[in-house]
């Protein structure tokens, strides 16, 4: 079986290539056979990112392909234990296609309304298209560090009917470092925000367990 998630959002600029990079490091890590499915053909962020990795000999190796339709890179998926759909940014035909074929859909969203209101319209946006809102999940991306907004942006995406995932990234000159040299955001020289990452990669990996034990029951 391969685990296929979707990493979608309604603007750029939110960390959703980041979110893709990160969790693809930790399934190759956990011994998983992974693959980026990069879909934004004009930016390529996960592609570039991914040759910078190999030039700088960083391990472990990560395999990236841009693809320019969401059913060729579902041709790939048998061979992968994991699959990761990078979309583009902002709702179209494509982030539908994402999220119908994947066993979860992940959307990163800041703690501003601006980043939030963004995200709640693209989430209801694909549950008209028939996608249950069980299999939809919020990633709290460049918080500030205050934990009265991250816990106000968190109700607010709460009480608009989603999930929203353990832990978050903060804002950090780090993770920028860190992208430039091809490691992911679990790979920084800070422990600390090493930890702060991998906890919410974790969250990731738990629901989608949770999932899969509803799909076999």
């Amino acid at each position: 079986m391969t685990y296929i998630i979707g990493m979608v959002s309604q603007k750029g600029g939110v960390g959703k290539s980041t979110l893709a990079r990160m969790m693809a490091r930790e399934f190759v890590a956990g011994g998983l056979a992974t693959k980026i499915a990069d879909l934004d053909t004009q930016q390529q962020t996960c592609t570039h990112w991914a040759g910078r990795r190999a030039e700088n000999g960083v391990t472990p190796e990560i395999q990236v392909q841009s693809f320019a339709a969401v059913k060729t890179a579902l041709e790939d998926a048998p061979r992968f234990d994991a699959l990761i759909l990078d979309g583009k940014p902002n709702a179209s035909e494509q982030t539908a296609e994402i999220a119908k074929a994947s066993d979860l859909v992940v959307i990163p969203t800041g703690q501003t309304v601006d980043d939030l209101h963004p995200g709640v319209v693209l989430a209801h946006g694909l549950r008209k298209k028939g996608i249950s809102p069980d299999k939809i999940a919020f990633a709290m991306f460049k918080t500030t560090g205050s934990e009265r907004e991250n816990a106000a942006a968190r109700q607010y995406l709460e009480q608009a009917g989603y999930k929203v995932l353990e832990g978050e990234v903060s804002v950090s000159t780090a993770y920028g470092s860190a992208s430039d040299i091809g490691k992911a955001i679990t790979e920084t020289s800070f422990r600390s925000l090493n930890d702060r990452a991998s906890k919410l990669a974790q969250s990731v990996i738990d629901m989608m367990a949770e999932l899969s034990e509803r799909q076999v029951a």
